[in-house]
């Protein structure tokens, strides 16, 4: 099985991109982030053409997040939140999507951008991060065999060697930040793919040649249970998807499993 999460950044201007990604990788599930549609907008036609359905969660222009999945996969336990997920200015925006597939319960998130360090999207982001982690945390606690992923664009650089200049950075790499992210290996997940792919970026913005320059970041993650990351044989980050027309600012990162 192999699961990849993607920051598309529009799913209707980078519907071509996506499906020949799934075409080529032919991977069982990908979670996607900022598709910035509601779901009667999405593009369903051009994946079902290729044997995949799609799960969709938006509300507007912004945000968004989906599953796309091969069409002999029935998910499970649908949600379009977790456990008490945070609102901003009383809406609460669509950030996260869970289903189970095959056993495997996935969720495709989208963590805020704090903007800036004393901006109140700040505290949501940090707000956002700690109910997940502790959401997650109570499932791992009822069912420590539990095989969970939280995959997407955690908005998070955790180390210092996830940006290409420390002192370019103000946010994504503050304390607070790095320990609300710390708090998901304290409960017991495990970022398995930065073992098996140290040094990479998963994200280069579209200013300033930056992906000619390698001036990235890495803040897409894949975090497992213990569980499911003993059945991680694999993993890769599809830098190859930031080259072409239409690209998004961000690549997928894939695993495999047994």
């Amino acid at each position: 099985m192999q699961i990849a999460t993607w920051n598309v950044n529009s799913a209707r201007a980078r519907q071509g991109r996506i499906v020949q990604f799934l075409q080529r990788t032919k991977v069982d599930v990908l979670a996607m982030q900022e598709i910035k549609c509601k779901p009667d907008q999405f593009p369903y036609e051009p994946f079902e053409a290729i044997g995949y359905k799609v799960l969709a969660h938006g509300l507007n222009q912004w945000n968004g997040v989906a599953f796309a999945y091969r069409e002999d996969l029935v998910p499970e336990d649908i949600e379009t939140s977790f456990y008490q997920q945070p609102e901003f200015k009383d809406i609460q925006e669509a950030r996260a999507i869970g289903a189970t597939f095959s056993g495997v319960r996935i969720w495709s998130v989208y963590v805020p951008n704090g903007r800036e360090l004393d901006d109140p999207h700040m505290q949501y982001k940090l707000e956002f991060l700690d109910r997940l982690a502790a959401t997650t945390a109570e499932q791992l606690e009822m069912n420590p065999n539990l095989e969970i992923a939280l995959v997407g664009d955690f908005n998070v650089a955790p180390l210092d060697e996830d940006v290409y200049d420390l002192s370019m950075f103000e946010t994504h790499v503050s304390k607070p930040e790095r320990e609300a992210f710390e708090a998901f290996e304290q409960i017991g997940l495990i970022d398995k793919v930065r073992e098996l792919v140290p040094n990479a970026y998963t994200y280069w913005d579209y200013k300033e040649l930056c992906f000619p320059k390698n001036n990235g970041m890495r803040i897409d993650f894949a975090l497992t249970s213990e569980a499911l990351t003993s059945r991680i044989t694999a993993a890769t980050i599809e830098r190859e998807e930031r080259k072409g027309e239409l690209p998004s600012d961000h690549v997928p990162v894939v695993l495999t499993l047994s």
